[in-house]
């Protein structure tokens, strides 16, 4: 072992576990934030590993401020970015579209394609809400079930909330070991399109069989009759933006993200191509900060030419003002991986863990599935998975920080219930009333993403790893 792992004993341990025990026992059962539930467990980890206090408290404040330096302002253009397009219609104006693309009888895969695109910038609660008058006008022109696009839906809005960025909780993830937006955002896409096909499957299976046990046991029937759909859709399309300024904040800095990192590859190794004068520019423009700034500019430029100067600002703010709690909870989540760090705790635990027959990118994985069975929150979730996991990682070779990323925001699918937000939002909304029927419709729908996409991380794990 090396120094700093060979200074820590076994009181560092149990300290750790003192702190992880504490943390969720102060974000499930007090009013205590998790903001400063994560500082708190910050302090016991690292004085218990021997720190000094004024140690602790630099670590800390170090560890909070190098992860928000990555992606803070990521976070904030993120969801001003997804306001402007909640507000303007343009997630409406989506979901029509690939209605109409893919046509009759393939309802759920337009609610799918919808969700999966529209929660890159939006979250998962605001656009299902949003989303939900669509799902019914579908479900009583074509007879489908009201469950099935439903479930289809949410499973979609879930998929890319939980593994790409600019979604804060990814970003956060990303942050916290360090990799490039553009390797995230692409291994996040991969690792979740084949959740898209296990979930319609599950929908289309249960979401009939689920409303017929409603109907048995309440006599209530949740999938109406016919209306025209199209004709609905013509009407309201009146009023909304174009396909193109609609998709154009969202698709322009992931183009952007994408171009640098492929040109980053390229010109790595070569000091005479990165100082090429495109290759400097491809770096700037294609940074996240500057690329999803200028998503927030176009959304402003195209979506929001009906609402005044005030009126945009104050849209933006809302944004901003849940972007802040976001923010504090990612460095937080920092914090404690910075302490875990500096303290050797880290180092020892990831020694140890090296020798265990489990594969290592499973580590974080794990600690944000349990996280998130105890709390609910995804995003509390991935960072904690995160900032534990990333100094032990750290100390095991070969393990690629992608997949360790990805493998966080993954095991923060697990279950969604009672304590999450998204379970209630979703099952209330549906019409869903029974806690029998919630959790067919909600907590397994997650759990089969959950468990899609982990057979995926490990394929590609195997393979990429």
């Amino acid at each position: 072992m090396n120094a700093a792992a060979s200074a820590v004993g076994p009181e560092a341990i149990l300290g750790l576990v003192l702190a992880i025990f504490l943390l969720i026992f102060l974000v499930l059962r007090t009013k205590v934030h998790a903001i400063v539930a994560l500082v708190i467990a910050a302090s016991i980890a690292g004085l218990s590993a021997g720190m000094t206090p004024d140690a602790v408290v630099r670590s800390i404040t170090t560890g909070f401020g190098s992860t928000l330096a990555t992606i803070g302002l990521v976070i904030g253009f993120g969801v001003m970015m997804g306001r402007i397009l909640e507000i303007s219609g343009a997630a409406e104006k989506l979901a029509i579209t690939f209605v109409r693309w893919l046509g009759e009888k393939k309802e759920e895969w337009a609610m799918m394609a919808t969700g999966y695109i529209v929660s890159i910038p939006i979250f998962c609660d605001s656009a299902f809400v949003i989303l939900n008058p669509l799902v019914r006008a579908l479900s009583r022109n074509a007879g489908r079930s009201l469950l099935t696009l439903g479930m289809a839906l949410a499973g979609g809005l879930m998929l890319t909330h939980h593994a790409v960025p600019p979604t804060p909780g990814p970003l956060g993830a990303a942050g916290i070991f360090d990799v490039d937006i553009g390797l995230m955002i692409f291994w996040g896409v991969i690792l979740t399109l084949p959740a898209t096909f296990a979930i319609i499957a599950y929908a289309r299976i249960m979401g009939p069989k689920i409303e017929r046990m409603i109907e048995v046991d309440t006599g209530e029937t949740l999938t109406a009759g016919f209306q025209q759909f199209k004709e609905d859709a013509a009407a309201r399309e009146r009023d909304l933006p174009s396909l193109g300024i609609s998709m154009m904040p969202i698709v322009v800095p992931i183009v952007l993200i994408f171009i640098n990192t492929v040109v980053a590859g390229i010109a790595a190794g070569d000091a005479g191509l990165q100082a090429a004068t495109w290759v400097q520019v491809t770096a700037f423009i294609g940074n996240p900060v500057i690329a999803v700034g200028l998503g927030v500019l176009l959304a402003v430029w195209g979506l929001a030419g009906n609402l005044s100067r005030n009126d945009t600002v104050a849209e933006l703010e809302k944004g901003i003002e849940s972007a802040g709690i976001i923010m504090l909870v990612t460095g937080a989540g920092g914090a404690l991986g910075a302490v875990l760090r500096d303290s050797g705790t880290g180092t020892y635990i990831g020694e140890w863990v090296a020798t265990l027959p489990l594969p290592a990118v499973l580590i974080p994985f794990v600690i944000a599935s349990l996280v998130r069975l105890i709390q609910g929150s995804g995003t509390v979730a991935m960072i904690t998975g995160a900032s534990i996991s990333a100094p032990i990682l750290a100390q095991i070779p070969d393990v690629n920080p992608v997949f360790a990323a990805q493998a966080a925001c993954i095991g923060s699918m697990v279950f969604g219930y009672f304590n999450d937000s998204y379970f209630w939002v979703i099952n209330r909304i549906l019409g869903v009333k029974s806690a029998k029927h919630q959790m067919l419709t909600w907590s397994i729908t997650s759990t089969v993403g959950w468990v899609t996409c982990l057979v995926a991380l490990l394929i590609v794990n195997a393979i990429f790893g």
